[in-house]
């Protein structure tokens, strides 16, 4: 990769030589082989990335410049979005080159919209580079198809998320509708009433679901059931997010799904063993080739850094 400013001849466009370049890059869900080539490429080249709370480590292991942390967790903004704004903008223009990292795909409940509009605002010039969503991501991880010829000929995509603790504003009677899949991101907190409003629409109670946290991560819990039961199903894996709630006939392909309990081990290496202090089955369903096992045949970052270089 040439070492020459983006302000120059960057991936974000042409700009004057005083100008610093944005890129709204996508990190996916978490596992940095999962990081397109270009992705990888501009965080290894960046002056400085604002990056949010859910991108991982191993992605963040490829920067080289500084990191700026602006993540937000429930209920929490640790750096307001207006801030943010402002902050890439100041940057851009005093000339460095700047990723705004962000988890998943930056135009699925991400406010990539409003950042790329900010930034054009200032006159500041964007590219956006699209990351692996979750739920395209953590679906594909457990062997979940969102979409199946049989039982599910549509996927919608929603969040769970509302402010103050109010009930999320959906169209309830569509989401209810049968041979549909329907993934809910941040629906941890709002799991029972996401449910209760459902089945009061017509979603039958056993409509199977599976509840995904730290998807393609080391730390990955699955945890399965029925949608009567979405919220005792959290509790009982241990579930506090971030975590991808899937509902939908389509979760009975989940690779485990037919062994799979809601008892939570205590800690991941209990699982090379297989057993756990209360002698029930793991939540936490791992793959054959999983990322316990993945992790001593996998390039190592210093290895991926050189492929994309």
């Amino acid at each position: 990769m040439s070492d020459v400013p983006a302000s120059r001849t960057g991936e974000c466009g042409k700009q004057s030589q005083t100008t610093g370049s944005v890129a709204l890059v996508g990190a996916g869900p978490g596992d940095p082989d999962l990081l397109t080539v270009k992705a990888a490429r501009l965080i290894g080249a960046a002056d400085v990335i604002f990056a949010d709370r859910l991108v991982g480590d191993g992605v963040l292991a490829l920067a080289r410049g500084e990191i700026v942390y602006v993540g937000k967790s429930k209920g929490e903004h640790s750096v307001p979005q207006g801030e943010i704004h402002a902050r890439m903008v100041a940057a851009a223009q005093a000339g460095r080159r700047v990723v705004r990292l962000k988890g998943g795909d930056p135009f699925i409940f991400g406010r990539g919209g409003e950042e790329v509009e900010a930034l054009r605002a200032a006159g500041v010039e964007v590219d956006v580079v699209p990351g692996i969503s979750a739920a395209l991501g953590v679906a594909a991880s457990a062997q979940i198809p969102l979409t199946h010829r049989d039982v599910a000929q549509a996927v919608t995509f929603v969040t769970g998320h509302a402010k103050l603790g109010e009930t999320p504003d959906l169209d309830w009677d569509a989401l209810a509708r049968g041979n549909q899949t329907v993934v809910v991101y941040m629906g941890v907190g709002t799991a029972g009433t996401i449910a209760a409003r459902l089945v009061a629409a017509g979603r039958d109670a056993a409509t199977p679901v599976a509840v995904i946290e730290n998807g393609t991560r080391a730390e990955e819990i699955r945890a399965f059931g029925v949608l009567g039961e979405l919220s005792e199903i959290i509790v009982r894996a241990g579930i506090q997010g971030p975590a991808l709630l899937v509902i939908g006939e389509v979760v009975k392909v989940a690779r485990g799904h037919s062994r799979a309990s809601e008892a939570r081990p205590e800690k991941l290496s209990a699982l090379a063993g297989g057993a756990f202090e209360d002698g029930k089955k793991d939540s936490r369903v791992r793959p054959e080739n999983d990322t316990l096992s993945r992790a001593t045949t996998a390039p190592s970052l210093s290895d991926l850094w050189r492929m994309f270089s």
